[in-house]
């Protein structure tokens, strides 16, 4: 089953990209999408991330949960090598900086609670699943 999930996002992510951001910013659940646009820390090759956000005023979360497997995203490492990135939500593109929180954050809790809300606790579920305290990363924009 997890497979055919991941498939899901891949074709998501896939008409979001293709259609310059016109289609894919509500698709999956209903929950705003963004994509995230890292380079890897070891090829130095572009990669493109489609995630769920929530907003906290100008600043876009997202949540490092990887469904949920003891292991971070590989986007994450990505952010913590080189912070600044680019997001895009629906048509508009915009340069950002990455900024990783954990729960010893003070803002943490606030912020896990916009993001969790929004993936209808999907997040919390997640949590229980693995050890390792999920990330919220702050994406704020610089534009």
């Amino acid at each position: 089953m997890g497979s055919v999930f991941a498939n899901v996002l891949k074709v998501h992510q896939w008409v979001y990209e293709n259609s310059g951001g016109v289609v894919g910013h509500r698709l999956l659940f209903g929950n705003p999408t963004l994509l995230l646009r890292t380079v890897g820390r070891k090829t130095g090759q572009k990669r493109t991330s489609a995630l769920t956000y929530g907003r906290d005023g100008d600043d876009y979360l997202v949540t490092a949960s990887n469904g949920g497997s003891p292991r971070p995203p590989g986007w994450l490492a990505n952010l913590k090598a080189k912070p600044e990135c680019e997001i895009q939500v629906g048509r508009r593109k915009m340069q950002a900086v990455a900024r990783p929180t954990l729960p010893d954050d003070p803002e943490y809790a606030r912020r896990w609670g916009i993001v969790d809300k929004v993936n209808q606790g999907r997040y919390s579920a997640y949590q229980k699943l693995t050890k390792r305290p999920i990330a919220v990363v702050v994406l704020t924009p610089v534009d």
